[in-house]
């Protein structure tokens, strides 16, 4: 998925160079109808319509033409929203359907879908333009998530395998807090932090991989339980911080990659920080009343501002 996600990223940052290639080969004085591929003899065709014309104007307009489709920023951003609002629906799509043929337990396929949709869209932050615009534009495909959440878990929307996906009980009314609490930080993340802040990076991070985790583990291996909280358990709350952390620093290398953030030892222990805290936040009775979902993003906002 990462790197499928990456491929589409550079593509869409250098698709004029793509078509430009495609049609030199087009009209290279090499081509021949006998040894290309099937669809050989249409380009070939074409190719003859426009042989009067001088084959470097033909080729100059072309790729002009394809340069400023790429270069148009409300162009790219309407590409990259609907590859990645195509990317997320699939993965929620699986999970519905992996919800309704039962094959995995409901808590966990429910925290299958915490851990990996996050994730999965924010992998597809370097497709959107430069700026505010793409920030907001970007953040427009999780708040269309958190419109559905609203109408399924007030009972406008019927969707049982939806709200299996996504409920401990399969209680719609359940989608009002922790999944749209879920939806409201991806957005918010994205809207107000963006890709250039590990504040973002953080949030989502500990979010996804640390709350998801940590619940995945617990329940199977947490049979030795906080002092100050029987719910949770000390091996939840380390394998918390440690994928909380571990995806932090996997985002910090795949954003700096594009340029969007600087690397350092700096940002690395702030990250620790941030997981840590919001590892213990998570294990907090106070956490468990009020929604996990809520509190972690709210810890790793409040502590990122400090150390990053």
């Amino acid at each position: 998925m990462a790197s499928t996600i990456f491929y589409l990223c550079v593509t869409v940052k250098s698709k004029s160079k793509f078509y430009f290639c495609s049609h030199s080969r087009l009209f290279s004085s090499n081509y021949s109808p006998l040894t290309s591929s099937s669809d050989s003899l249409h380009r070939y065709k074409f190719g003859r319509q426009l042989e009067g014309k001088p084959r470097r104007t033909i080729r100059r307009t072309l790729t002009s033409s394809v340069a400023m489709f790429a270069e148009n920023p409300v162009v790219s951003d309407v590409i990259a929203t609907v590859l990645s609002g195509g990317i997320a629906l699939s993965l929620l799509r699986l999970w519905e359907e992996t919800a309704k043929r039962g094959l995995f337990d409901q808590k966990l396929n429910r925290k299958l879908v915490h851990v990996s949709v996050g994730l999965a869209f924010m992998l597809c932050w370097p497709m959107f333009s430069s700026g505010r615009q793409g920030a907001i534009i970007a953040s427009l495909v999780p708040a269309v998530n958190i419109i559905k959440m609203l109408l399924l878990g007030l009972g406008i929307w019927k969707d049982y395998a939806t709200v299996k996906s996504m409920s401990r009980f399969g209680d719609h009314r359940e989608l009002l807090k922790g999944p749209l609490y879920y939806a409201s930080t991806i957005t918010l993340a994205g809207a107000i932090y963006w890709r250039t802040s590990p504040i973002a990076i953080a949030a989502i991070c500990n979010l996804c991989a640390g709350d998801g985790i940590a619940d995945i583990v617990g329940r199977r291996f947490g049979s030795h339980k906080l002092p100050y909280n029987r719910n949770k358990s000390i091996v939840g709350s380390i394998a918390m911080a440690t994928a909380g952390f571990l995806a932090c620093i996997g985002y910090m290398h795949y954003f700096s990659s594009f340029g969007y953030v600087q690397e350092s030892p700096k940002m690395v222990l702030g990250f620790l920080v941030v997981s840590l805290a919001a590892s213990l936040v998570e294990s907090h009775p106070l956490s468990t009343e009020l929604d996990d979902n809520l509190t972690v993003p709210l810890a790793s906002v409040l502590v990122g501002s400090f150390v990053f």
